[in-house]
């Protein structure tokens, strides 16, 4: 009984530690410096959330012509778009400093509830959207001779690459500058 307690506590210790390095390991890189620069004002970060926008609508629209229309442009566009659409990623986990990618136990009271603000906010956000493509699409099919069930699909596949981007987007345009930071235009 003795051993069988031992080795419990061995393999739990061992889990805790991998738990302890990932999480040093994600907090670490998402506060390098590296990419201040990018994100230094309030203006270079609404242009990055806005390129970031962008080029989402790009890779999105070109999976969906590559995938419903079979056009091979459309990966050539994707891969072109997706280096960009990474780094821009990357610089907006870093303006946040992680603020949706870190787990719960590495964040604290005030990161927490600006997470709790960011997903609620992004939660009505998402609600209004839902409304504009449920008329849009119903009213596409009522007075244009559109068949809905053509546009289902890429309406719904849109929506969820909204729903999983929404935060990120509205907590880069959240993010207040630091103190001390000059506040230089783009």
């Amino acid at each position: 009984m003795r051993a069988m307690e031992q080795r419990a506590d061995g393999q739990s210790d061992g889990r805790a530690a991998r738990g302890v390095r990932y999480d040093r390991a994600m907090f670490a890189l998402m506060n390098r410096e590296e990419a201040k620069s990018m994100h230094a004002t309030a203006a270079r970060r609404r242009a990055v959330v806005g390129v970031h926008a962008v080029l989402s609508v790009v890779m999105v629209a070109s999976w969906l012509a590559m995938v419903f229309d079979d056009r091979m442009w459309a990966l050539v566009t994707m891969v072109v778009a997706l280096f960009p659409w990474v780094l821009a990623t990357g610089v907006l986990n870093s303006a946040t400093r992680g603020l949706l990618e870190l787990r719960r136990h590495v964040l604290d009271e005030r990161q927490l509830a600006e997470r709790d603000h960011v997903h609620a906010r992004s939660h009505r956000l998402m609600t209004g959207v839902l409304l504009v493509a449920a008329l849009g699409t119903g009213a596409a099919g009522w007075l244009g001779d559109l068949r809905v069930e053509a546009l289902v699909a890429p309406v719904l596949i849109s929506l969820l690459v909204l729903h999983f981007l929404l935060p990120l987007w509205v907590a880069g345009l959240r993010v207040e500058d630091e103190p001390g930071e000059e506040n230089d235009s783009l």
